[in-house]
């Protein structure tokens, strides 16, 4: 599959509830379609009003401009975190599951109402905790750690969103119940799909911690039951707001299968370990969630060491898997069309100019070398100490969300909206320049929050001046990260404006192929299906392996050094 185009008038019969793609032979779901584009269009108007409080912190935390005053800036905090972290990725998880449950399997969607039910109330919600927080009466940041308190509305719109997102997971195992039940894929399911259930399986463990949490909060601010514990309300809300996260990486590892294969041709090297690798995920990701709490004396340190230094690695041996069987399965897809020279020719040989590849592997990299390996290292118990609270803490979590899920999900976006909503995107010049620019930004955004915090910036400070502790370094650190939110910002808004305006004014796609973003070509020495078992056709991903592992190596070392450092034995 090469291109994604649609054929608008390929319907298959009058009054038919699918339609066939002109290019790939894809049946698509009318309905499926439609909840599509309504969830991927919300996410995309939550994903803007995100990048706008994204700029406006930025040049706060700035020191040199200082925009924003402090009830502001506490208010701008919560509108981002929720806007960023739960609107824009639950919206758009939502259409990814649409898609996976029915395009790849060639079925129907389950049920238009329970869809309808779904959007309605997610929408809602989200448009109540946005008027509440811009109303001033929840300055209480994401985490709403209690006894910081909201006004109900904010708790209220929440579980409407936790729910909502709930009823769309059950439309999409439903919808797969149906596809299994008549038949209409053969064999295992797709990885894409397969993907997708374990994000989904991870989305309903984490909406009932969300549930669990918020329900008791929201009667509480009403005055029905007394406060909730806040050591409790702590260790039960990290249930919601670290394994919201990685429904997302389940999601992004999908969508970095799908888009090697559409591009390059990329097939996994091991199907059965690539699901392998998602069952951990399901059992041990959420173990992850304890690195928020290693500094909470409410929970023992027998329990903080066994989550964060043995289970949590068997999910970061499930992101290890993927980390080395995306960029292999490239590999070995581009050595079997030619690309064979030396350990790193098949890389030179890529479809840079194609922004989908390009977002994808840009995020696959930044997800890996900064975001996994700032994770592990910060994870620890003992390194956690000398990093909490500090500016280290987003710098890793922009690199992952950001720079890792969002990337991945815009490069989905530049094959899913020519197939969904069957028009050609507009200003192509700027798209294949986009996934660089917002990468690069957030590159320097990261690097200037972690060096910033390596200094002892503090996260979720209005003004470091207040003590007067920091030197000219900071300043030069916080200035960075602020130059990279102007850049990832700019080439923000530019995805947005490209997407709304080519559903507005793209060219319609209908009885032709869509206009080729560019695909991985082949060359008279191509042998493909040569190289499946060839062991040897990995070289140039182990050679980046062990890059990875060196630089992980001297990452974690030196954090020990640091440690050391601060507790220095006489």
């Amino acid at each position: 599959m090469s291109t994604v185009s649609t054929n608008s008038a390929a319907l298959d019969s009058p009054g038919a509830d699918s339609r066939t793609c002109g290019t790939t032979g894809l049946k698509v779901c009318l309905a499926a379609q439609r909840f599509i584009k309504l969830n991927a269009v919300a996410a995309l108007v939550f994903l803007l009003l995100g990048g706008i409080a994204a700029i406006l912190l930025a040049l706060t935390r700035w020191q040199a401009v200082h925009l924003l005053p402090v009830d502001w800036f506490y208010r701008i905090i919560t509108f981002h975190g929720l806007n960023m972290l739960i609107f824009w990725i639950l919206f758009f998880e939502v259409a990814v599951l649409y898609f996976a449950a029915t395009i790849p399997l060639k079925s129907r969607l389950f049920s238009r109402p329970v869809a309808w039910v779904s959007f309605g109330m997610m929408l809602v919600g989200a448009v109540m905790t946005n008027v509440v927080i811009l109303q001033g009466k929840a300055d209480v940041m994401m985490t709403s750690y209690l006894p910081l308190l909201a006004h109900p509305l904010f708790y209220l719109g929440i579980i409407l969103v936790a729910v909502g997102t709930l009823i769309a997971v059950f439309n999409f195992f439903a919808t797969l119940f149906i596809a299994k039940r008549d038949k209409t894929y053969e064999g295992s399911l797709p990885l894409v799909t397969y993907g997708a259930m374990a994000a989904a399986v991870i989305a309903v463990i984490t909406l009932l911690h969300g549930a669990i949490v918020m329900v008791p909060t929201f009667t509480y601010s009403l005055g029905w039951t007394p406060e909730p514990d806040p050591m409790w309300y702590r260790m039960i809300w990290w249930g919601l707001g670290h394994m919201s996260q990685q429904v997302n990486v389940a999601a992004m590892v999908a969508i970095w299968y799908l888009i090697g294969y559409l591009a390059v041709g990329a097939k996994p090297v091991n199907e059965t370990v690539c699901r392998g690798a998602f069952i951990l995920y399901i059992l041990f990701i959420n173990l992850a969630a304890a690195h928020h709490l290693l500094v909470d004396p409410g929970v023992s340190p027998a329990w903080k060491m066994w989550n964060t230094s043995y289970a949590m690695y068997l999910a970061v041996l499930a992101s290890m898997i993927h980390a080395f069987t995306v960029p292999a399965s490239v590999e070995i897809a581009m050595r079997e069309k030619g690309h064979s020279r030396g350990i790193f020719g098949w890389i030179t040989a890529l479809p840079w100019r194609n922004p989908g590849f390009s977002a994808a592997a840009l995020s696959l990299v930044i997800f890996g070398f900064v975001g996994g390996i700032t994770g592990v290292t910060l994870g620890t118990q003992q390194i956690n100490i000398i990093a909490h609270n500090t500016m280290r803490i987003p710098g890793h979590f922009h690199a992952t969300v950001v720079g890792g899920t969002t990337l991945a999900f815009m490069g989905l976006t530049y094959y899913v909206i020519p197939l969904i909503f069957q028009r050609d995107f507009i200003w192509r010049g700027m798209a294949r320049v986009q996934p660089w620019l917002f990468g690069g930004g957030i590159l320097l955004v990261s690097f200037g929050m972690s060096f910033a915090g390596s200094l002892g910036v503090s996260r979720r400070v209005h003004d470091i001046e207040y003590a007067g502790a920091y030197g000219p370094a900071a300043h030069l650190f916080l200035g960075l990260m602020g130059i990279g939110a102007i850049i990832a910002v700019f080439s923000l808004v530019a995805f947005v404006l490209m997407c709304v305006g080519t559903v507005l004014f793209g060219r319609k796609i209908e009885g032709r192929a869509m206009a080729d973003w560019g695909v991985a070509e082949s060359t008279v020495e191509a042998k493909p299906g040569s190289l499946a078992h060839a062991h040897w056709a990995m070289k140039g991903t182990m050679a980046l392996t062990s890059v990875f592992l060196l630089c992980f190596a001297v990452y974690y070392f030196a954090n020990w050094k640091a440690l050391a450092d601060v507790w220095p034995v006489q």
